[in-house]
């Protein structure tokens, strides 16, 4: 196959390891090659300037900058450009962001060598390539309630372990309006109290411990 027609590349992923065995396998194949690699979003933004590549490969939690925030800049600058997000978390709020952000699929790592490949050309080719059971979680997160920015942060001091009194100094808001901030949240997340609240947060991705 001549060059021209060769899918070329980026992968970007903050483990060397995991980097060295992406371009293993991809480069096995005879329709594509790697063409560079990233630790992480700034690289990522950098690299994609310099090469272009046909396809990108991003991981989405890393140091410096978040998948999210160089597939958001990357799709701002380059309206052609075409990435799959390919990362261990499966929480509907990150399958969500990167999907809003511009990514064109969702791949787990665990995924196996030939459906990589198989995600490689359905983007390549103009298609979306979403797992079935990654457009599940999807479709649940869009018809769940969206926490407002306040509440997030109110949800992430929660899974910190703080008390609605520290919560409040912490963000200085009265400790009424930080009661109010968390039983929104509790009917939002449908549970009925804090440790259930932090438990549902983290597997949906809303926050990390």
């Amino acid at each position: 196959m001549s060059k021209s027609t060769t899918i070329r590349v980026l992968i970007v992923d903050d483990h060397a390891i995991v980097r060295k065995g992406l371009a293993t396998i991809i480069d096995s194949d005879p329709e594509m090659t790697v063409i560079a690699q990233a630790e992480d979003g700034q690289q990522a933004i950098a690299l994609f300037r310099e090469h272009q590549p046909d396809i990108t490969l991003m991981d989405l939690r890393m140091p410096k900058m978040a998948g999210v925030d160089a597939i958001l800049e990357i799709c701002a600058e380059f309206k052609q450009a075409r990435i799959a997000v390919l990362t261990t978390y499966d929480g509907d709020e990150d399958i969500y962001r990167g999907l809003r952000a511009g990514a064109h699929g969702y791949l787990l790592k665990d995924a196996k060598p030939g459906e990589l490949l198989n995600a490689i050309r359905a983007i390549h080719n103009g298609q979306k390539y979403i797992l079935p059971e990654v457009g599940a979680k999807l479709l649940q997160r869009i018809s769940n309630p969206e926490l407002s920015e306040r509440e997030l942060e109110v949800l992430r001091l929660m899974a910190q372990g703080m008390s609605n009194q520290e919560i409040g100094t912490a963000l200085t808001i009265g400790e009424s309006t930080v009661k109010s901030h968390v039983n929104r949240i509790l009917s939002k997340l449908g549970v009925s109290d804090r440790t259930q609240a932090v438990i549902v947060a983290v597997k949906r991705g809303l926050v990390s411990l």
